[in-house]
């Protein structure tokens, strides 16, 4: 995994083109990366791939937190890190922490946020594949989003991420960043710092400002979603 380059002025429009998409594409892959890293632990194949990460732009602000969990990754053990996760993200009835919008929103499972994520969804044309179980708000789904936003340039990228990650994933991410165990505790690290400046730069993109969602409409007595 390589991270992109910083552009110049002298830069042709080609270069300047090719040099976004590249950084598009390194998105794309930090929210794919984290969501399989919560939805699940990491198998042989993907702890090699993390130990042998090199990122190649000595200027990138995430420099140190990849190396962070490339270091994780050589120390650590399938088996042990499917433990860990268990007990971190999923439990007998829950885990340490509860990678969900609502739960971090309203402090219980399957509340509004998820409502106006599901009505948002359907206007985007997303839907739940039918093995999945997990309700759509859950920090993995919606990172997988996001990232097939980013992949189809589409426009609606930066108001999905204020509406719906914005509000709760940094501070999730925050206190994954806090657990004991320093290989999710350095993906809690990279992800703070990647949310932060996904913040700071999607906040500027101006189609944050153009490109909005209607809400949801009320239903009296509708009760919570299934």
């Amino acid at each position: 995994m390589t991270t992109p380059e910083h552009s110049d002025t002298h830069h042709s429009p080609a270069s300047l083109t090719a040099a976004l998409e590249e950084r598009n594409a390194l998105r794309a892959d930090v929210y794919l990366l984290l969501a399989r890293l919560v939805r699940e632990a990491p198998n042989a194949e993907l702890l090699d791939f993390l130990a042998a990460l090199e990122p190649d732009d000595e200027n990138s602000p995430l420099k140190r937190h990849w190396a962070s969990l490339s270091l994780a990754a050589r120390h650590g053990h399938p088996g042990t890190l499917h433990d860990v996760h268990f007990g971190l993200l999923v439990g007998v009835i829950q885990g340490q922490l509860v990678p969900y919008a609502s739960w971090y929103l309203t402090g219980s499972l399957m509340e509004m946020p998820l409502v106006a994520l599901r009505h948002d969804l359907k206007h985007l044309g997303f839907e739940r594949a039918a093995h999945v179980k997990e309700p759509e708000d859950h920090f993995s789904a919606m990172c997988e989003v996001m990232a097939m936003l980013i992949e189809s340039r589409a426009a609606a990228q930066a108001a999905f991420f204020k509406r719906h990650l914005s509000p709760w994933a940094l501070r999730f991410m925050h206190d994954l960043a806090q657990v004991e165990d320093p290989f999710y505790a350095s993906v809690g690290a990279l992800g703070e710092a990647f949310f932060s400046r996904e913040g700071d730069q999607l906040q500027s993109d101006p189609d944050a400002q153009v490109v909005t969602f209607s809400p949801p409409p009320a239903t009296l007595g509708e009760g919570r979603p299934n």
